[in-house]
């Protein structure tokens, strides 16, 4: 027979389990909101370039070919492709990985600007790689944080299909 614990024992056991749930409790909200913010500031930052490559109705669809590139942007002649466009002697395009001298690309215009995005598969990918880095930065608060190692995981992949995906469509 398992002698029984005395009550002064299982009195001092119940505030400690107490403060281990509230601890754990905190943790979980801590962390939650911690990977919820990441992931909230990645759609975000996705979102100023992508509402202009998935929502097309109503903008104008061309080509640039890109003829100079300099401190971090790049510019060339715009040739329209949609009806009501207007030709455009010269647009400005980010510089970056998905942009070269020399190429021509697919491209719709920012209303009310000479700015112009990617378009396409290859633009709508480009447009969510902020998404994908935190995808992967809020795998880690998850597996580790949350202690949810399956969801971390899927997070993890997520971003890793992602930004694989833009890499091989840019």
């Amino acid at each position: 027979m398992i002698p029984a614990m005395p009550a002064s024992a299982a009195a001092a056991a119940r505030p400690r389990q107490a403060s281990r749930a509230a601890l754990r409790f905190g943790r979980v909200a801590a962390m939650g909101t911690v990977a919820l913010l990441i992931l909230i500031a990645g759609v975000w930052a996705s979102w100023g370039t992508a509402q202009h490559v998935m929502l097309t109705k109503g903008r104008e669809h061309g080509t640039v070919q890109v003829t100079r590139c300099a401190e971090g942007r790049c510019s060339g002649p715009y040739t329209p492709v949609s009806a009501g466009s207007q030709a455009r002697e010269r647009v400005v395009i980010e510089d970056s990985v998905a942009v070269a001298k020399g190429r021509t690309y697919t491209v719709v215009v920012k209303p009310g600007s000479d700015d112009v995005v990617r378009s396409g598969p290859a633009g709508v990918l480009y447009a969510w790689v902020p998404l994908g880095g935190a995808l992967l930065l809020a795998s880690v608060v998850v597996a580790g944080g949350l202690r949810r190692t399956r969801a971390g995981w899927l997070l993890a992949g997520s971003g890793v299909a992602l930004l694989t995906a833009a890499f091989v469509a840019v």
